[in-house]
């Protein structure tokens, strides 16, 4: 059939993508650890060109970096960067959050948040247990979903960009911490409450002090050096 090749490789590349974004995430590609296409493609068994096309497509998401002739590195984020992004979602999500409390109380409000719900339930769950790699994929689906009721996927994508980001810098700190799992955040399902009963000013005081929450946890740390390592 024609044009069949090719969504073959876009899933493909999209597989990698996602492959290798779960492992940075997981902390397994620590940031400065550098690898060549022809490393990932013989690691999966597949040809150069959908590896390459997925490690573009992640250097376009700020996970990676391209370096001159030796291919490409995990982005290193500073405790400044981590800053910054908290600053930029912060312009963002507290109109975000206002107008979701204010669909809250509307009719079928409620069905459209239970799957959320769900997200929130197991991301505390993950939190309190120290799951690191569980509660990160179910924030992540926390937030995209919640933010998604508002119907702008271009804010939607800008947002989980930047907790993707936030979540690459903050994963290697959090594992080096004999009790990282006191840092986690723990407030989804309160969120999830306050959107529902259509409670604006708890809703805005529960992102702050999300907000408030990540920036008092980096003030915190002692810098990480980069790991600067091929993957063999």
């Amino acid at each position: 059939m024609a044009g069949s090749g090719a969504v073959t490789r876009n899933t493909l590349r999209q597989q990698i993508a996602d492959a290798l974004r779960d492992e940075v995430l997981a902390g397994r590609l620590p940031p400065g650890t550098e690898f060549t296409v022809k490393q990932i493609a013989e690691q999966y068994g597949v040809s150069a060109t959908p590896v390459r096309e997925a490690l573009v497509d992640l250097s376009a998401q700020g996970l990676l970096d391209s370096v001159q002739h030796r291919g490409f590195r995990v982005r290193v984020f500073t405790a400044e960067d981590f800053r910054g992004m908290v600053e930029a979602r912060t312009l963002i999500v507290d109109g975000i959050f206002r107008r979701l409390a204010e669909r809250g109380s509307e009719p079928g409000g409620g069905e459209a948040l239970v799957s959320v719900r769900r997200r929130a339930d197991e991301a505390e769950r993950a939190a309190r247990s120290g799951s690191l790699e569980v509660l990160i994929g179910y924030d992540l689906r926390f937030w995209r979903e919640l933010s998604g009721l508002v119907g702008n996927e271009y804010i939607v994508e800008f947002l989980h960009r930047i907790r993707v980001q936030c979540w690459v810098f903050a994963v290697p700190h959090l594992k080096r911490e004999p009790r990282g799992r006191d840092h986690l955040w723990v407030g989804h399902g309160q969120l999830v409450d306050a959107v529902t009963r259509g409670d604006a000013e708890e809703v805005r005081r529960l992102v702050h002090a999300y907000n408030e929450h990540g920036l008092a946890w980096v003030d915190t740390l002692s810098p990480v050096a980069p790991v600067a390592r091929s993957r063999g």
